[in-house]
């Protein structure tokens, strides 16, 4: 069994149902032809330098992918966990997100939320 989380950028003034019409989109094979928004980027670079989403690391046991690589696109990354997944790697998604002002959408039951910003 697995579970997808999947970051978004979106406006800050976007509401839930924007992010979870543009997954729809997504599913449909819809994706914006236009550059990379950096957030995004920086995202992928972050979460995938701890937890590599290519290569032997990534099918490796302790992967926290169940399937990979992730789908990544210019303005959104799916990621399909491991149910198995270490609560640290969902606090490095929560945290990447927070700091990049992306938002989480958890596709089993459609709740779109940014993350917590976590004092330190």
């Amino acid at each position: 069994m697995s579970f997808d989380l999947v970051v978004w950028a979106m406006d800050r003034t976007d509401a839930p149902d924007s992010v979870r019409a543009a997954n729809a989109r997504c599913v449909r094979g819809e994706h914006p032809q236009r550059s990379a928004d950096p957030r995004v980027v920086a995202f992928y670079d972050a979460l995938t330098a701890d937890y590599p989403d290519r290569g032997p690391r990534a099918a490796a046991p302790g992967s926290p992918w169940a399937s990979a690589p992730l789908h990544a696109a210019a303005d959104h990354i799916t990621m399909r966990l491991d149910e198995g997944c270490p609560d640290v790697v969902l606090e490095t998604i929560e945290r990447l997100a927070a700091e990049l002002q992306l938002d989480l959408l958890d596709l089993q039951d459609g709740t779109v939320y940014p993350p917590p910003v976590r004092a330190r």
